[in-house]
């Protein structure tokens, strides 16, 4: 296969699948549109094509050959955003917005397959096309307990993520931790209310989250190790209805991530000190409080063989070594659910371009792609696959 001329030949219609995903954004589980789109594609090139966990696509391309069975996998969902950019194709549904490159992601796993479905007689073993819904909130544990890594079972997988972060002709990619372990939180706190003119007559739980908030910052500062990164965020905090008004409650959440060699012993130990800090708090100050996890993402980790095939077709892809980075990130995706259970290897095509306004952060209403790095995502997914079966 000559990869490159596949890559122009088809590169036109990746932008054109691209930008249709991008005017029409569906969030998690609400992708009908999206996936029905996915179906006829994968059906009109001759695959095996089911529906599972409501809106997710699986597209399995069997070989010329017996061999094993390669996952790829692609998320679909969009994000709660109002899209603020200016572009032609922008968000045709209110607050609505694909504001972290799931709309490029999934145009160029179809492009992939359309291209490897076309040499499929040379391949030996399988292909599986994995089109997630829900990411944004851990779609990739439904799609396992629908059985996607089974029948055939899958023994290895590639992930890819487009990087604002990352300047378009960049790739990064690392053996080990890559993205971090998230776990998401509610709290509550519980005062009493009253009448400002007499705080003495009531517990202000706005006081009382203003020093947890500020407390809290010690775990990532002072208790943990420099070298095991720590973040603690308040994303969101509510409460009061007046200005003269002392609530009775305030509600707030955040994020807890971090990347440590264990990561079942730092999310308890991160977690003690996190509640300890908050009951001391509420104790000292008259108030208490409920306090909530949601469970979101474990860290990935990169299978070593599985990221050094991407780091040598990222240096093919780019023409060198140089642009090839090696950089974990403190987000977090549920990729981690299929890298935690086969050899797998996750990584990310930078997309920042300062010149096309395409360096936003991710899930920033102004976020864009640099659609040229859309043909350096296909070109990676033709190689890494090519590579994997040992073409």
């Amino acid at each position: 296969m000559d990869v490159r001329r596949e890559v122009e030949t088809h590169f036109a219609e990746l932008v054109t699948l691209r930008r249709d995903f991008h005017q029409h954004p569906e969030l998690g589980f609400e992708e009908h549109r999206t996936s029905d789109v996915i179906v006829k594609y994968l059906m009109d090139l001759g695959l095996e094509v089911q529906k599972v966990a409501k809106t997710g696509v699986v597209g399995l391309l069997k070989g010329g050959a017996q061999g094993r069975t390669l996952m790829l996998r692609a998320d679909i969902d969009a994000l709660a955003v109002e899209e603020m950019t200016e572009v032609p194709y922008r968000s045709a549904y209110k607050g609505k917005a694909h504001s972290c490159g799931h709309d490029g992601h999934t145009a160029i796993l179809l492009v992939t397959a359309k291209i490897l479905a076309s040499f499929k007689d040379q391949i030996k073993g399988n292909i599986k096309f994995i089109f997630e819904p829900n990411e944004e909130t851990a779609g990739a544990i439904d799609m396992i307990n629908a059985g996607v890594l089974n029948n055939p079972d899958v023994d290895a997988a590639f992930g890819l993520h487009l990087w604002s972060p990352i300047k378009t002709g960049k790739v990064c990619v690392v053996s080990g931790p890559i993205m971090a372990t998230c776990e998401e939180f509610e709290l509550k706190v519980i005062g009493k209310g009253g009448h400002t003119s007499e705080p003495q007559n009531a517990v202000d739980p706005i006081l009382v989250a203003a020093q947890i908030i500020e407390q809290v910052q010690v775990i990532q500062t002072r208790l943990t190790d420099a070298r095991q990164p720590t973040t603690i965020v308040f994303g969101k905090i509510s409460g009061g209805t007046g200005r003269n008004i002392i609530p009775e409650q305030v509600q707030l959440g955040g994020t807890i991530r971090f990347l440590w060699e264990n990561q079942d012993d730092g999310m308890a130990w991160l977690k003690d000190k996190f509640e300890r800090i908050i009951a001391n708090v509420c104790d000292n100050l008259g108030a208490s409080y409920e306090l909530q996890y949601i469970p979101s993402n474990m860290a990935i980790i990169n299978d070593s063989n599985m990221a050094k095939i991407v780091s040598d077709a990222a240096a093919e892809t780019l023409g060198n070594d140089n642009g090839v980075l090696s950089k974990a990130y403190m987000a977090g995706d549920d990729f981690a659910e299929f890298s935690s259970r086969v050899p797998s290897a996750f990584y990310f095509v930078g997309t920042g371009n300062q010149e096309k306004s395409t360096d936003y952060p991710h899930h920033h209403p102004c976020f864009n792609i640099d659609e040229d790095s859309l043909a350096i995502g296909l070109e990676m997914h033709l190689r890494t696959v090519l590579a994997y079966f040992g073409e």
